[in-house]
Formats: C-alpha cells, sequence, structure tokens
C-alpha cells in the first residue's frame, strides 16, 4: 500500500525531472524506470552474494562480472557527481543495453534505451530520492511504479489508455490464472495485466511455484506480451522484472496487421484492452483476420484476433467499447453470434463511463468467453457495475480508504460501502453464476440471461436490453430502447472522435 510519504517522494522526483527539462510523461518513466532497474539488479546481484556467503559456493549466475563492479549502483552513487554522471552515461547503459546476451528479452529492448538525463544534478536529485524509498519491501516498488504510470494522464495516438489497476485486478481474480496457464496480452502497453496475474499466481499457488519445472515455466515461458511501440516495450520488460518475472516473451508486434500462423492456439489465457482506434484499411490488416471477420473495426479485429490466439478450452476477459455489445451492423452480429454459438459467452460486465477518465468517457463493458469450437453457452451473466471506488468526473477521487479499495479489500464492506465499491460483490456473485444467480430476478444488479432470449434479440449482448426496472423506478427512467440508443449514438461519436483523432496526429 503507498502511504502519503511515498507519494510526496515520487512527486518530488517527477517535479524535479519536469524543471530539469523533461517533460514528456512517458520519457520521465523511462528514466526513472532505468535507475528502479539499475538498483534492482544491485540488490539481485547482492542476493546472490549473500546467498553464496552462506553456503561457501561461488555466486550463481552473477549479474555483475569482477570487472563490472563500478557499474553497481551501491558503487558509483558514492561518486562525486560529475564523476557519477559520467559512469552512468558512459559505463553502466552501454553495459545495460547488452544486458544478459544477445538473445534475451531485455537486450532485445534495452538495444536502444538512451540515457537522456541532462545534468549531474538531476541525476543526484534522483539517486539520493530512489534511495530514500523502500524498493525491497513486498510490493512496494510494484505499487510505485503504479503511481507513476497513473501519471500519464493523456490518451496515446492510437487510442491507448492505462487501465486502472483495480479493473485489472477485478479480470484477473475472475478469470483464476493458474501456475500452468500462458497468458497472453496482445496489446500490453506497460504489462499491468501481465504483472497483475504473476503477482495472482505468486499469491495463490506460491507452493506450486517452489517446483523447479513451475519456476521456469513462470519465469519463461508463462507471460507473453505484445506491442508496436518500443518505449513501451522497454517499460514493459523493466515493469515485469521489477515484478520477479525474470524473462518474460515482451515483443514488437503489429497484432493486427501481421498474420498470426505461428501464434495461433498457442495460449490459456488472454487478458487485454486493446487500443480501439476505430477503423483500419483492408490493406493493413492480416489476411487471417478478415477470414474471421470482415471488417475495418478495430474492436471486432481484436476479438477475431483472440479467438485465433486461444488454445481450445482457453479463456478471455477483455474490455470492449459498449457498440460492440449492440451496433447492428453485419460484421458486428456476425462476431456476437460467433461468440454465442461456436463458443461458450460466459459474462458480461458492465462498467460506468467514468471508469476511464481523465482518458476518456467512452462506455465499456467486460467480455469473459471460453474458446471451444463447439459452443456451449447456456446461460450468459451480466453484472451492472455503478461504482468503482472513485469518483467518475475527471478527478477519479477515492470515494473510500485504500483498505476498502479493489475487488478483494482487506477490509469487508458494509452495503453502505457496496454502494460506493461494486467490486467484490461482482467478484462473489461470479463464484455463484452456475448457482443461486440464476434465481436473480432482471430487475438485481446481477442475473443471468438464457441462451434462447439472446438469440431472440439478434445476439445483443447490452445489459440494458435485458434488464427489467422495478414499477415503482419507471416514470424516473427512459424506456430501455431509448437507454440503448443513447448508448449506441455515444459509442458512435466517441468511435468518430477517436478516428479524427488519429487521423490529426
Amino acid at each position: 500500500m503507498i502511504t502519503g510519504e511515498l507519494r510526496s517522494k515520487i512527486d518530488r522526483l517527477w517535479d524535479a525531472f519536469w524543471s530539469g527539462g523533461i517533460s514528456n510523461p512517458l520519457e520521465v518513466i523511462e528514466q526513472i524506470t532505468y535507475l528502479m532497474f539499475i538498483k534492482r539488479l544491485d540488490g539481485i546481484q547482492t542476493s546472490k552474494e549473500r546467498k553464496a556467503n552462506l553456503t561457501g559456493n561461488p555466486v550463481e549466475s552473477p549479474v555483475y562480472a569482477v570487472d563490472e563492479e563500478h557499474l553497481r549502483w551501491s558503487v558509483f552513487t558514492e561518486k562525486q557527481p560529475d564523476q557519477m554522471y559520467k559512469t552512468v552515461a558512459e559505463g553502466v547503459f552501454p553495459w545495460l543495453r547488452a544486458l544478459g546476451g544477445e538473445k534475451s528479452t531485455y537486450s532485445h529492448h534495452m538495444k536502444d534505451a538512451r540515457f537522456t538525463i541532462p545534468t549531474a544534478n538531476l541525476l543526484t536529485k534522483a539517486v539520493d530520492i530512489l534511495e530514500q524509498l523502500p524498493l525491497g519491501q513486498g510490493d512496494v516498488k510494484g505499487d510505485l511504479y503504479e503511481y507513476m504510470l497513473s501519471k500519464i494522464a493523456t490518451a496515446g495516438q492510437n487510442g491507448q489508455f492505462r487501465t486502472p489497476r483495480h479493473i485489472i485486478q477485478l479480470m484477473v481474480e475472475m478469470t483464476n490464472p493458474s501456475p500452468g496457464d500462458e497468458i497472453c496480452d496482445p496489446a500490453c502497453g506497460t504489462a499491468g495485466f501481465l504483472v497483475a496475474a504473476a503477482e495472482y499466481v505468486q499469491r495463490e499457488h506460491s507452493e506450486a511455484l517452489l517446483e523447479r519445472h513451475q519456476q521456469r515455466h513462470f519465469h519463461n515461458s508463462m507471460f507473453h506480451g505484445f506491442d508496436f511501440d518500443s518505449t513501451m516495450l522497454r517499460i514493459a520488460s523493466m515493469n515485469m522484472l521489477l515484478h520477479e518475472v525474470e524473462q518474460p516473451d515482451i515483443r514488437y508486434r503489429d497484432s493486427l496487421a501481421q498474420n498470426v500462423a505461428d501464434e495461433t492456439e498457442r495460449y490459456s489465457l488472454i487478458l487485454a484492452n486493446p487500443p480501439f482506434a476505430g477503423s483500419l484499411d483492408y490493406e493493413a490488416t492480416a489476411e487471417d483476420l478478415l477470414r474471421v471477420v470482415k471488417t475495418k473495426k478495430t474492436e471486432l479485429l481484436f476479438l477475431a484476433l483472440f479467438l485465433r490466439l486461444l488454445k481450445p478450452g482457453g479463456r478471455a476477459a477483455v474490455i470492449v467499447p459498449d457498440g460492440v455489445l449492440f451496433s447492428s451492423t453485419k460484421a458486428h452480429m456476425g462476431l456476437r453470434k460467433m461468440l454465442v454459438e461456436d463458443h461458450k459467452l460466459d459474462a458480461i460486465v458492465k462498467l460506468p463511463s467514468g471508469v476511464f477518465k481523465p482518458y476518456a468517457g467512452v462506455s465499456t463493458a467486460i467480455v469473459f468467453f471460453t474458446k471451444t469450437n463447439a459452443g456451449g453457452t447456456n446461460h450468459v451473466w451480466f453484472y451492472d457495475v455503478t461504482a468503482d471506488g472513485y469518483s467518475l468526473d475527471d478527478k477519479r477521487t477515492p470515494l473510500l480508504p485504500e483498505e476498502k479499495q479493489g475487488p478483494r479489500p482487506i477490509v469487508p464492506l458494509s452495503e453502505p460501502d457496496h454502494e460506493m465499491n461494486n467490486l467484490p460483490d461482482a467478484l462473489a456473485r461470479w463464484s455463484r453464476r452456475d448457482g443461486t444467480e440464476r434465481e436473480r430476478p432482471r430487475t438485481a444488479q446481477s442475473f443471468t440471461v438464457p441462451k434462447a432470449d439472446i438469440v431472440a434479440q439478434n445476439y445483443d449482448l447490452s445489459l440494458n436490453r435485458y434488464k427489467e426496472i422495478l414499477r415503482e423506478e419507471v416514470e424516473h427512467r427512459p424506456p430501455l430502447d431509448v437507454i440503448a440508443d443513447l448508448e449506441s449514438l455515444e459509442s458512435e461519436i466517441q468511435s468518430a472522435l477517436s478516428a479524427l483523432k488519429a487521423w490529426v496526429n
């Protein structure tokens, strides 16, 4: 849990970079991450040395060779500012770019790593503040990293925006990753989903990870992330190492433009919030995706991609704009029909429209499905999240103390607390979706809908199509058709704005 004191130190560090001449938020994060990464490498080496001293054996797989000792954080930070700056610029970064050998994940992404801190004075300030941060304690480094990422308050050129950590955690908890899973995020950004999945497996399956083959799988073949932004790939790689995953498969791939024959049916779990930028030209889209669904809409192409990537029996939790659930184009209806008829559509969790502010106000939902190639949809579970623990305006102010936030709060929530944070309730009801949830009326916050009803509605998957309103509420609320039309209009406007923004950029 990040305290006010730690926040204030990160704020001071951030301000130092801005006043020192680095104003691009991604560049600030990248440079701070390099320093945290270098400090972490020194900590790993120290742990290896302690183990060697206890056992009397040589240091196993040392991070630093004997002639590289001067590149360690604990050594160069003791030097005078000008000398420290020269060591980092001329020694540490060239070494960092080659870290792990030619074939390692890190060396592949680090080959373009650049040290852009302009002065010895700024480097000294950054080192002094980082020395005060307890990066070795539990999840502190991960929490600090998430806090830094939260400072990116503008959407990317391709519609990218950061998924709130508590929403990621809800999706991970609901999909329940196991030690044997191969997990993929085909639009990984800073690897938030992969990090949360790793934390979940470490917490829930700690005993299984003691086995050597499970350890090897966890560190080398469990986590896969694609992106086409080299800065994001570097940050994602370092983020994974800071969260104790040694060799994740983080690599360059333009997921919608490249054919995925080499990746087909490889993964057992996909967690994603892809950048929905609007439309692509057919010529710029992978042919094997167009064979699944003939469309230029990125939101549909990504769903087609996920179906290609998943093994039979593999499952997915994916954030989509609301228009995917009810738009009446042939491509939209065809893809929804495919999910319902050819696979197993498990659930639709509607999110409030303010969840992604200040990045965007678009209405979204989480779609949960299992690839079967043989149908299996009997009932679809719906949950209407109306509160996620934060205000739904641009400020996103916490409505509850930190111990009552997220899908698994430290302190149990009271009924008034639930009104401000629905996530624990959503998780609890999800586990009962095949039992008592079937008995809930459609006036409830969650309910299930038989497949036959969905087919009768032309595979419309919007919650408001099936939700019933209590009689006393009718005069205060618009008809369901009006709500659906308004949501459709909102989605179309957001798509048009995204397309316009992408065209301008």
